[in-house]
């Protein structure tokens, strides 16, 4: 299996105002967080500006740049928390009657997650087109969340009936792509849409993984 390179540190080069001590200032920053996820996941990065998120949290613009420097830092926050809860997902199968059924249930898990930051994603892929210092942040989140995806399928190859000679490193690229293809989508979605297309994706992880009954084993 692959080594798992550690999460990226989006906040790592960035220098934000101290955090908030007081319960009302930590909840104006959590509201201004909220405003701008919202925002984000309607209108895209470039048209949310400063002024609309801290009337939309209720706050004065002055108060936003006490807890944030710029636009930037709160989406990087924002991917930040989204890359926190991503470390957190277990991605090994738990008992379930069936393989497919184990498999559904780590997506599901995986999509009631991300969909709550679904905006953030959505303006983080605009954003990395117009500043280019994001790319390499970028660059470094597809290479943990492919080793991870990778790991996962290679713990699914040795259970009994799985496939044999899968190129784990192409299907998980593949993969992976897709998930951050859809969570840029998620919030467009309905109940029902989500449900289909879980159903979907688990359909072709399990049948890239895992041998047709009947079929032979060579």
């Amino acid at each position: 299996m692959r080594r798992i390179p550690p999460r990226p540190r989006l906040l790592a080069a960035e220098v934000l105002p101290s955090g908030p001590r007081q319960k009302r200032s930590q909840q104006k920053r959590a509201r201004l967080l909220a405003a701008a996820l919202a925002l984000f996941g309607e209108n895209g990065y470039e048209l949310t500006g400063i002024e609309a998120i801290a009337q939309s949290a209720g706050v004065a613009v002055g108060s936003f740049y006490q807890h944030f420097r710029s636009k930037r830092q709160v989406l990087l926050v924002l991917m930040e928390e989204l890359l926190e809860g991503l470390e957190q997902l277990d991605l090994q199968l738990r008992p379930a009657s069936t393989i497919r059924g184990a498999l559904r249930a780590v997506l599901q898990a995986g999509f009631s997650h991300d969909l709550a930051y679904a905006g953030a994603y959505r303006a983080w892929r605009e954003a990395i087109m117009l500043d280019p210092t994001l790319r390499p942040l970028q660059g470094r989140i597809e290479h943990w969340t492919h080793a991870r995806v990778s790991n996962a399928f290679e713990v699914v190859l040795q259970l009994p009936g799985a496939r044999k000679g899968v190129n784990v490193a192409v299907l998980a690229q593949l993969m992976d792509r897709l998930f951050w293809d859809l969570l840029a989508q998620l919030g467009q979605m309905t109940a029902n849409e989500l449900e289909a297309v879980l159903d979907c994706v688990t359909d072709l992880i399990y049948h890239a993984l895992m041998r047709d009954p009947g079929a032979r084993t060579a």
